[in-house]
């Protein structure tokens, strides 16, 4: 007998807030990515010493500066700023050296 729900069609393309698998970040590469510039900052969210590890989930383009030695902050694209001026009130303050990056979040 058919259930009375029809299943869940599955994912075609990969969405924030959940594990992405291998074969999704080459789609990601491929297409999301594929005209960022070559020199483009990777940057990503975790502590340096591998105390907690967690499925790479969601990502975003953006600006980063060095705050630490090897760790900084995150700020909004030029182009964003341009369009919401509550970020541009949260993000007035953005350092000079702050450059593009391509930011990876892990899941937890």
């Amino acid at each position: 007998m058919a259930s009375p729900h029809p299943a869940e069609p599955e994912p075609t393309t990969p969405t924030r807030y959940q594990p992405l698998t291998l074969d999704q970040l080459r789609q990601l590469v491929a297409t999301d990515w594929a005209d960022l510039p070559a020199d483009t900052l990777v940057v990503l969210s975790s502590d340096t010493e591998g105390n907690r590890y967690s499925p790479f989930s969601a990502y975003l383009c953006g600006r980063y500066a060095p705050v630490y030695d090897q760790s900084g902050a995150v700020y909004p694209l030029e182009s964003e700023l341009a369009e919401d001026p509550e970020l541009r009130e949260l993000f007035c303050d953005i350092p000079d050296n702050a450059v593009a990056a391509l930011v990876l979040y892990p899941l937890g």
